[in-house]
């Protein structure tokens, strides 16, 4: 009888206040929760299907909504850091993104009461030093990177990594202690699972995905945003495609997903089955040195 897959089912906590089609809108919206709802209905899933999670936290959530955090950590959930405020790091001097990614380990882990090792920036978004920055915050593993093609406007086409792997597979400048985890992409077509493209493209291509990965021996990362899973509300200047399959679509869809016969499991324990060598250099193919 083969094993059952796993899968790694990750949240980006986020509130609809922090995305940056929100930051960049002319609209603005009275009530700054917006995507919390979110929140309650994936922990209700999560218990119901038997899934083990890990949540990527804004950790200004851990300040104004700390019961919210302490809830997921009190269900077994891990807790990363989604850094402090959610600005793309790129846009970031060097002392300001790594004070962001300090001071959220250290807020998270206050409010959880349990280690954060974990780390994923916003938008995928990462600058010169990433991993060092990392090292230096006292993170062992990231998640920022996805070997997506290039997407206009978006992100993508920089990296090739598809498999758990230390982070010198990413840049060979990198401490060889951090691991890297990567979110995965449609093989050949080279678009992330989840986020935006499961509302594009629906379950099934997620689901697709998933499977084609397993049978070569991938464990499939996914990731979801609280605010996906509740009616937004109309703002001027945030695009269209923003809202489309949010709310009762999305949360049909993500019980397709949990209802498969994957495993899912944090991403720690994800690099754990990987059983990584991050004690001394590997160069990878995407060794370009930053």
């Amino acid at each position: 009888m083969s094993e059952t897959p796993r899968a790694v089912l990750s949240v980006d906590f986020e509130l609809f206040r922090h995305t940056p089609a929100y930051r960049t809108a002319s609209g603005t919206m009275a009530d700054e929760t917006v995507g919390l709802d979110g929140v309650a209905f994936l922990q209700s899933a999560f218990e119901t299907h038997g899934v083990s999670t890990t949540w990527f936290t804004v950790s200004e959530l851990a300040e104004t909504n700390p019961a919210a955090v302490e809830s997921i950590a009190r269900a077994g959930h891990e807790i990363g850091s989604h850094t402090r405020t959610h600005r793309l790091l790129s846009e970031l001097d060097t002392d300001t993104r790594r004070e962001e990614m300090r001071v959220s380990r250290e807020a998270l882990e206050a409010v959880s009461d349990a280690p954060v090792t974990g780390f994923r920036a916003p938008a995928f978004d990462i600058a010169p030093g990433h991993f060092q920055d990392l090292a230096a915050a006292g993170y062992e593993y990231d998640a920022s990177v996805v070997a997506s093609r290039s997407i206009p406007g978006w992100y993508g086409g920089e990296f090739e990594l598809t498999e758990p792997a230390p982070a010198t597979a990413v840049w060979d400048s990198a401490p060889p202690a951090i691991a890297e985890l990567p979110t995965s992409v449609m093989p050949g077509l080279r678009l992330p699972l989840t986020g935006t493209w499961l509302r594009f493209f629906g379950p099934r291509y997620t689901i697709l995905g998933m499977r084609l990965l397993a049978r070569r021996g991938v464990v499939p990362v996914l990731y979801v945003h609280p605010w996906e899973f509740v009616d937004l509300p109309s703002i001027e200047g945030v695009p269209k495609r923003v809202y489309w399959h949010t709310g009762a679509w999305m949360r049909r869809a993500i019980e397709r997903i949990l209802a498969t016969d994957f495993e899912f499991v944090t991403a720690s324990e994800a690099l754990r089955q990987a059983d990584l060598d991050t004690a001394a250099p590997d160069q990878g193919p995407n060794g370009a040195t930053k």
